[in-house]
């Protein structure tokens, strides 16, 4: 048996924050009824890549029952009341106050069942002066300042993948978590608030404190690392990147003895202390790189293991495919299989079987006999 299996989510939901949210509830054993409009998640159009269907939506929508709902229809409305009336968790990531003008409000839900978990997900928040402001995760990227610490020297980057709505759906996935053992206790409901924002603010702490209290204007650095050094990217003759880590001086002596073969390097009076690492970084990654090149990945690989010295391999998605360590599941869309990459916590006795992604409305017709009955 699953942890959460019992739990009714009702998930007004589209795009990646709230559906992430709600997929790891059902990965836990939770029914998750997925509202949609009578077109669809606009996720499900992203992109066809995965037997015709979005990847972004076979990857955040599977194990979901799909029901589409009109809100501006008086049946439709008073049916998704009555089936908040018998959830347990209410997730809604309209524009701020769109719900309440549906007469979907978090609040007004909760009166309506007081054991209600509410989650309101937004992109600035339900209150501030951004409140109305459109957040997609580039745009979020941007505002929080995390585009300034991405990239290269030359050049501002955003994050390859949709972090601020992945941070505000982990965000929201154990904010619910903590209401239910709440509820536990108290046998009341509460409301929840997440943004995009405020999500990935929080990740950016660490440059944040060091500009405020530090003084220091952080750099972009690339693979590299503005406090440590060496700790990068370097090329070997095969032309794969090797990365490593050197986190203190028993490390560094090993890097240059035991993989460099450079005796002498580790007393060099320009790198002998991290601080002068730092400061000569240029030169440093110069030796290194000199060395890198001379030889193959799978040699400096296992030069680098031996010594017990963090490194990896930038690898491109097509390495990531065959990774020995890569974890993964089955889904099914319609009559096919489709392979993807497993969720990320793995908790003992609850094995993961395998999802169905849902098409529009595939659920529409039962959940409405189960409900008006």
């Amino acid at each position: 048996m699953k942890s959460l299996e019992g739990i009714l989510v009702v998930s007004l939901e589209q795009a990646v924050a709230a559906p992430l949210c709600s997929l790891r509830l059902a990965e836990g054993g939770a029914r998750v009824i997925k509202i949609e409009r009578a077109e669809g998640d606009f996720a499900r159009y992203y992109d066809k890549d995965v037997k015709g269907e979005s990847a972004y939506f076979v990857w955040l929508n599977r194990g979901k029952e799909s029901l589409v709902i009109d809100i501006k229809n008086r049946e439709d409305l008073i049916l998704l009341k009555k089936i908040i009336s018998s959830a347990d968790i209410y997730i809604q990531n309209l524009v701020p106050g769109a719900s309440d003008r549906a007469g979907l409000g978090s609040k007004a839900m909760r009166d309506l069942n007081t054991k209600l978990i509410t989650c309101d997900i937004s992109g600035y928040g339900q209150t501030g002066p951004y409140r109305d402001m459109k957040a997609y995760d580039l745009l979020v990227q941007a505002e929080t300042g995390l585009c300034s610490v991405t990239g290269t020297p030359e050049e501002e980057g955003r994050v390859g993948v949709s972090v601020c709505d992945v941070a505000c759906g982990m965000n929201a996935h154990s904010s619910i978590l903590q209401a239910l053992y709440s509820r536990e206790k108290t046998g009341k409901g509460t409301g929840i608030e997440v943004s995009l924002f405020d999500g990935m603010a929080d990740w950016m702490n660490v440059p944040y404190l060091q500009t405020v209290y530090g003084d220091r204007s952080i750099k972009r650095v690339g693979l590299s690392h503005p406090s440590i050094a060496p700790y990068g990217a370097y090329n070997s003759k095969c032309g794969k990147k090797i990365l490593i880590a050197i986190q203190n001086e028993r490390e560094w002596i090993k890097l240059c003895s035991g993989v460099l073969m450079l005796n002498d390097l580790f007393s060099d009076t320009r790198f002998n202390e991290p601080t002068k690492r730092v400061k000569n970084r240029i030169e440093l990654d110069k030796i290194i790189s000199s060395e890198f090149i001379k030889h193959d990945k799978d040699l400096l690989l296992q030069r680098l293991r031996k010594e017990k010295i963090a490194c990896g391999v930038l690898n491109a998605i097509e390495d990531l495919k065959n990774h020995p360590q890569l974890r993964k599941i089955k889904c099914t869309i319609g009559d096919q299989e489709v392979e993807l990459i497993a969720p990320p916590s793995i908790i003992l006795g609850e094995e993961n079987i395998i999802t169905k992604v849902p098409k529009v409305g595939e659920n529409s017709i039962d959940i409405r006999e189960e409900f008006n009955e």
